[in-house]
């Protein structure tokens, strides 16, 4: 039998090669809240104006953050 010179020699070494793949760092946009500014009438008081953009505050800025925590997790 002829023995075939490729057979002959060392095994293949086998390697790990990490390739990136896209995944889309964005699953989701948090819901958008129901600011209290929107819904005042046209015709509402400078004081309605005030209290409503004062309870406003709070979710606006929880929902600011809720948006650079996805930001972020984009980096």
């Amino acid at each position: 039998m002829l023995l075939m010179p490729g057979c002959a020699g060392r095994a293949p070494v086998v390697q790990e090669v990490k390739v990136p793949v896209y995944r889309p760092c964005v699953t989701g946009a948090p819901e958008r809240p129901a600011f209290a500014t929107r819904t005042l009438a046209p015709d509402a008081s400078d004081g309605e104006k005030v209290l409503a953009l004062a309870r406003d505050l709070p979710v606006h800025l929880k929902y600011v953050a809720q948006l650079e925590a996805v930001i972020a997790g984009c980096l």
